[in-house]
């Protein structure tokens, strides 16, 4: 998903300053501001983004409306609010509510890290759209359940550690950009003590390679990532060890994810609708009418709203619900992009068609990590250890 270097957008000429609003940013004024974003400018850019154009200057705006930063602490903790912001988007371009995504996490590193070197005037700069980063815990959220080895190895050293490695595809980073990672700390022997989270400045020596084209969302700004003797200094460290880290924020990281797929989900339902009055005598025969999906999507919607008020609650119970929640936000996406197309036939089948893209989208939405098998794997893992062993009594 590495953009074309014909088509990526230049870092922009950003706004000298992006003040928070006296008395902070309102619930209101975040989403009338996100809204005003998504459907012009964003709209009328979706599928360039599609295709490769990186939109730095939108989410500078989305910075500067308070969407990127209303889930920390520091602004109210609002993290449906966030979900909300992150759907509008979403639903005029998936990509774009990805990188919302990645954005809002890294900003979730960089305030609970209470590290003050990454917690001051740097967040301010992230939450703001003045400066981006996003994530690198693809590979590291698989190897601590088991399903893949950690990818980057770290050793200690005066002042810090090095670290060395290569992650195949991060996203939302580039030069002068940075993003969370996570490296396992490697004893004398080779094996490995504990984890390290920290701040990866992606500048020299870390070096950015492009990725193999994907088919769409192009313009997510991803890329392989190769270190060889990173210096990772205290004032970068988000967490050491890492594991108590991710476990307190993993039901806030992965719920923030179901605001992509509420989006891909209710674009998908704006264009079954937009064809309606044409096309509703012929497609009252297809199954998952607009009506009906809409009803599911705002059940699902308040069930996420809900969960979205205890981010950081730490009890299995609740882990399993977001965890259904996640995936079953990726079911209702590829439901719903597909039934668009559908609905839309022909003119939703042509290469830019919104339908066809949002099919795509729908994908992403199932297999970015936690995909959706992941996601089933830690349910049945947490359901046995839940539920009574076979043949015990309840």
């Amino acid at each position: 998903m590495a953009p074309n270097a014909a088509v990526r957008t230049a870092d922009p000429a950003l706004p000298a300053a992006h003040a928070v609003p006296a008395g902070g940013w309102s619930d209101a004024a975040v989403l009338a501001a996100t809204a005003a974003v998504a459907d012009g400018p964003l709209s009328a850019a979706a599928t360039r983004i599609d295709h490769g154009e990186y939109p730095l200057p939108i989410l500078s705006a989305l910075g500067e409306a308070g969407a990127l930063g209303v889930h920390l602490d520091r602004h109210g903790g609002r993290f449906g609010l966030a979900i909300s912001a992150m759907e509008a988007a979403s639903r005029a371009c998936g990509a774009t509510g990805f990188l919302m995504w990645a954005h809002d996490v890294c900003g979730l590193y960089l305030e609970q890290s209470g590290n003050p070197a990454l917690s001051g005037a740097l967040l301010d700069d992230h939450v703001a759209g003045r400066s981006f980063g996003g994530t690198a815990l693809s590979n590291p959220m698989k190897a601590f359940s088991g399903i893949e080895p950690m990818l980057l190895r770290a050793r200690p050293v005066p002042g810090g550690y090095r670290v060395t490695g290569t992650l195949p595809w991060v996203s939302h980073i580039g030069q002068g950009q940075y993003c969370g990672a996570i490296a396992g700390v490697e004893r004398a022997d080779g094996t490995v003590s504990h984890e390290i989270m920290f701040l990866l400045r992606c500048d020299e020596p870390a070096e950015l390679r492009p990725c193999p084209q994907f088919s769409g969302m192009e313009g997510t700004s991803t890329w392989s990532l190769r270190l060889k003797d990173y210096l990772v200094a205290t004032d970068d460290l988000i967490a050491d060890p890492a594991r108590p880290f991710v476990g307190r924020i993993r039901g806030a990281f992965i719920l923030l994810q179901t605001g992509m797929a509420l989006g891909v989900a209710q674009g998908s339902i704006d264009a079954m609708l937009a064809v309606e009055d044409q096309l509703g005598h012929v497609n009252q025969f297809l199954d998952d009418r607009p009506a009906d999906l809409a009803a599911e999507l705002a059940e699902l919607r308040a069930a996420i709203q809900r969960l979205a008020l205890t981010p950081y609650e730490g009890s299995k119970d609740y882990l399993l619900d977001v965890l259904d929640a996640r995936a079953q936000g990726a079911e209702f996406a590829l439901r719903a992009a597909q039934s668009s197309l559908l609905h839309q036939g022909a003119r939703g089948y042509l290469a830019s068609a919104a339908p066809q893209r949002r099919v795509r989208e729908a994908h992403f939405v199932a297999i970015v990590t936690p995909a959706l098998k992941h996601l089933r794997w830690e349910m049945a893992r947490l359901s046995r250890d839940v539920l009574p062993a076979e043949g015990v009594p309840a």
